[in-house]
């Protein structure tokens, strides 16, 4: 909601401005819309025939991302450490061979079960099974499983990243645009070149406006929505990093209260659960 708050706040101080110190907005309001069609129309054609649809679609998403935010809040993470808190102390116990009934049938574990929004979130469940199935299969040289881990959650990165990417090539892509729209303008007002130099001036102002739009769009639209997503992605890749550096700890053979405050420490500072808040959630879990 931020962004939409920002960009309201744009949009009254570029066009506010205007107006207060006497500019005609009727000019503006005329050619708009044409300039909109044109610079946007033209701007959703290079989206498209830069990526593939599925690209497309995942970029259209990212604007949706973008304006929701993180998925991922303190609550979130403080679920993620008890259920692999319960899941290290199943195993140290028990052995991994206890894991298998839980990583097999998550939707049926009694353990993901009290966690809905984890068993929810299906990437999240088939990180978590994968490895711990991995583990499970003798493969249990934590540097070998971290660094499995790291070239995959560094995969998904990058693809969770295009759409950030493809965004900023619009917004770089937006000023010419907007100047192809401008020079179309001139090309019309120089066929009226006999008309009154009122009429002239008021079609080179409405040229103009192709060349203000694309600047407004790239830098105050989607160059910051860019950036808003590829923070937002960026944040909720530190949900998997907290998964890994949990599960690399436990095949160090760590106690399960030391792995699970290795992968605290992972968590983003703003959703960062402290200690006793932890300690606190770890406690209630029941291993059964």
């Amino acid at each position: 909601m931020l962004i939409l708050g920002g960009l309201v706040f744009l949009l009254a101080c570029v066009f506010g401005t205007f107006i207060a110190s006497g500019g005609n907005i009727s000019v503006l309001m005329d050619a708009i819309p044409f300039e909109l069609v044109s610079i946007g129309g033209a701007a959703s054609a290079t989206l498209l025939m830069a990526n593939s649809m599925h690209d497309v679609k995942h970029t259209l998403g990212g604007v949706g991302k973008a304006l929701k935010g993180s998925a991922f809040k303190k609550t979130d993470y403080v679920e993620l450490l008890s259920l692999l808190f319960h899941f290290c102390k199943l195993a140290s116990s028990k052995g991994l061979m206890a894991l298998e009934v839980h990583i097999e049938r998550p939707n049926e574990s009694s353990i993901f079960q009290k966690y809905p929004k984890i068993l929810a979130n299906h990437h999240a469940t088939a990180v978590i099974c994968d490895y711990l199935r991995m583990m499970g299969m003798n493969a249990d040289d934590p540097y070998q499983i971290e660094d499995v881990m790291a070239r995959e959650l560094k995969k998904t990165l990058l693809e969770e990243l295009h759409g950030a990417h493809a965004l900023q090539t619009i917004a770089d892509a937006l000023p010419a645009l907007g100047i192809v729209a401008a020079v179309l303008g001139v090309i019309k007002t120089m066929s009226h070149i006999n008309d009154p130099p009122a009429v002239l001036g008021q079609m080179i102002g409405g040229a103009l406006v192709g060349t203000f739009l694309g600047v407004l769009l790239a830098y105050g639209v989607a160059g910051p929505i860019a950036t808003r997503l590829k923070g937002v992605v960026e944040e909720e890749s530190r949900y998997y990093e907290v998964i890994r550096a949990i599960l690399v700890a436990h095949l160090h053979g760590n106690a399960p209260q030391v792995s699970i405050e290795t992968g605290r420490k992972m968590a983003p500072n703003e959703h960062m659960p402290s200690f006793q808040e932890l300690e606190e959630a770890v406690q209630a879990v029941h291993i059964t």
